[in-house]
């Protein structure tokens, strides 16, 4: 690299940076670019093809004459380097002048599209978003051939210069919630953007809450639906997952696969899922709360099982609790850590050992083992991993409520949850809609699933522009062919 334009110098201290003169009348052509970053066979065929052929040719007719569709003309060196970083090869016509031609040569490296993995189905599409930010749009685009879809695209990251996806429905989406979620995202003071989950983090209403207030996915499908809902999917390039919002509390326990299934199937199991949630969040704190200060409400029936499985424990129910309550955590976060196959093992056969072991030993007794092991089981019917871990998290402050005051305990944390949960907000929207603010017209999709005919409405708190997805008379029409 004997020559280099002024303003590439600083590219040039990187080795991967090759800078390729070229000839031209009485000025030379410059190339510039990161091989580590582009695709040799556009380079090749399609840019220094062209070059070699036309040694004469002026530097507007080489704009005309490059065969890719993603060029551009720029004198402005900030465009220009963060062009170059993406995979473009820079064409500079001599060593003074700032005008570039920019074409894309990207390498598009990386995963193909394949199986969801933490949001595995039986039923519907299998297609998973990848970390190619346009392979992940051609996703969406294809699900919603919409001509009022929009994508708008921000640089987030003083390092990463991270590109970033605003995807939504012109007419439909409201425009309060887009103008809050685009200000958020410009608003980003951080110079590493790595993963959508750090912009969750950061454009959320309340960071300082342990409930999450977007929806993280990994499902086209699922961000093909909140979109034609009237919601905001944000997406990132390197990441997998997308997230969209607002959204309410009862969306994290809504799994998209219910509407694969039946409404009366989909129903029972989302009935299911819920009391589950109430169940790994109640069980420990009231059989600690039962033993220490509520004994006599024990039924007879169940007295003298739960005496004969305590007699020879040696901690307070309290304590008890904590030890399973962590010995479980351990081996959740074991079999996470590990890879798959060792991770299976450990939680299976860790489980096995150590609580027969405890039960043996007197350090915990059968019953509490069966609630903690119910608990646990019941954690994991959450769809939503970052709801999942909130809940996870719940049931500690309440264990702690029940041993200080009982029942009284147990209330007196529910109330505090429930009056965090009544100021929180997810762009502005409150977290616990359609029950506060109550809304009789937008009950029909929340603890129940109903009807493909009930949908006729989209719900009223998403404040979309266009509230009626088609007319409610033609819901049940149902005409044979010879009427």
């Amino acid at each position: 690299m004997n020559t280099v334009p002024p303003l590439w110098k600083e590219l040039s201290d990187s080795d991967d940076f090759v800078c390729y003169e070229h000839k031209m009348n009485a000025n030379p052509l410059f190339i510039g670019y990161f091989k580590s970053l582009t695709e040799t066979e556009v380079l090749q065929w399609h840019i220094l093809g062209c070059l070699s052929s036309n040694s004469e040719i002026s530097f507007e007719d080489l704009y005309q004459l490059i065969p890719v569709p993603e060029k551009e003309i720029s004198t402005e060196w900030d465009i220009i380097q963060s062009k170059i970083y993406r995979g473009y090869v820079a064409i500079q016509y001599g060593l003074q002048s700032h005008q570039c031609i920019l074409v894309n040569a990207a390498a598009l490296k990386g995963r193909n599209v394949a199986s969801p993995e933490t949001e595995f189905t039986v039923e519907g599409p299998k297609e998973a978003f990848v970390e190619s930010l346009d392979v992940n749009l051609n996703l969406i685009r294809k699900r919603v051939p919409y001509p009022e879809l929009r994508i708008k695209e921000l640089t987030t990251g003083s390092i990463s210069k991270s590109r970033v996806a605003i995807v939504y429905i012109e007419g439909l989406t409201n425009e309060q919630y887009l103008n809050t979620c685009i200000q958020r995202i410009e608003d980003v003071q951080f110079d590493q953007i790595t993963d959508t989950t750090l912009l969750q983090q950061m454009i959320e209403d309340n960071s300082n809450s342990i409930f999450p207030q977007t929806i993280g996915t990994e499902r086209p499908d699922y961000v093909a639906w909140a979109v034609s809902s009237g919601q905001i999917c944000v997406l990132k390039d390197g990441s997998p997952t997308a997230f969209f919002a607002p959204v309410n509390l009862w969306q994290f326990f809504i799994t998209y696969e219910d509407y694969y299934l039946p409404w009366i199937i989909a129903s029972i199991l989302r009935l299911i899922r819920m009391f589950s949630v109430l169940f790994s969040v109640f069980a420990s704190p009231l059989y600690v709360a039962v033993i220490t200060y509520h004994g006599q409400s024990i039924s007879p029936v169940f007295l003298p099982t739960i005496i004969s499985s305590r007699i020879n424990v040696p901690f307070p129910p309290f304590v008890e609790v904590l030890i399973m309550e962590l010995v479980i955590e351990l081996l959740r976060e074991a079999g996470a850590r590990l890879p798959t196959k060792i991770g299976q093992t450990i939680g299976i056969v860790g489980g096995i050992v150590l609580g027969t072991a405890a039960v043996e030993a007197a350090l915990t007794s059968n019953f509490l083992l069966i609630i903690v092991a119910m608990s646990a089981l019941a954690s994991f019917t959450t769809p939503i991993f970052r709801m999942s871990a909130t809940i996870r998290i719940l049931r500690f402050p309440f264990i702690f409520a029940a041993q200080l005051w009982g029942l009284l305990g147990i209330f007196i944390c529910i109330l505090a949850m429930v009056a965090h949960l009544l100021r929180l907000t997810s762009l502005g929207m409150p977290y616990l809609v359609p029950f506060y603010p109550f809304r009789t017209s937008d009950l029909f999709d929340t603890v129940i699933r109903p009807p493909y005919s009930k949908f006729h409405h989209r719900f009223t708190f998403l404040r979309s522009r266009k509230p009626v997805r088609f007319d409610r008379k033609y819901a049940n029409a149902k005409k044979d062919i010879d009427e």
